[in-house]
């Protein structure tokens, strides 16, 4: 078992079902678990489980944000330009709308993170050298 697999799997928002709509836009699989959506407002949250190594492609936000809330594991964020951070339980980062970013989980770690998105999103490229990336210094 990888690290933090139960810890994930029995997160107090759930572990959700396999992330098969967004499937082509990561690398690995996901899982998500639709919490609360405002049609009004346009803001959606959700909570991402990610298995070992799995991370999106860049995206951004446009006409919007996202804020990501670690709830378990350890995983990764990144900001294009920026040197990217690693996110354990309780670590939140907010990102500004069109900021290009990717998230996912450490390579030998499950990982998940509440999502709180409003605006379009706009996926992009596949995040290049994941490993020099992620690899512990």
């Amino acid at each position: 078992m990888a690290r933090n697999e139960q810890e994930v799997k029995e997160n107090l928002f759930g572990f959700g079902d396999l992330n098969s709509a967004y499937a082509k836009y990561f690398e690995g699989d996901s899982f998500l678990k639709g919490l609360a959506s405002d049609e009004d407002s346009g803001i959606g949250v959700g909570q991402v489980s990610f298995e070992p190594g799995c991370r999106n492609h860049w995206h951004r936000h446009v006409g919007g944000f996202q804020i990501l809330i670690c709830t378990a594991g350890e995983g990764w964020y990144q900001a294009e330009g920026q040197p990217a951070q690693k996110m354990t339980p309780g670590d939140v980062v907010i990102v500004p709308d069109g900021v290009k970013h990717w998230h996912g989980a450490s390579p030998d770690s499950w990982f998940s993170h509440l999502a709180v998105t409003k605006g379009k999103t706009e996926w992009l490229e596949e995040v290049a050298d994941y490993d020099e990336i992620t690899r512990e210094k």
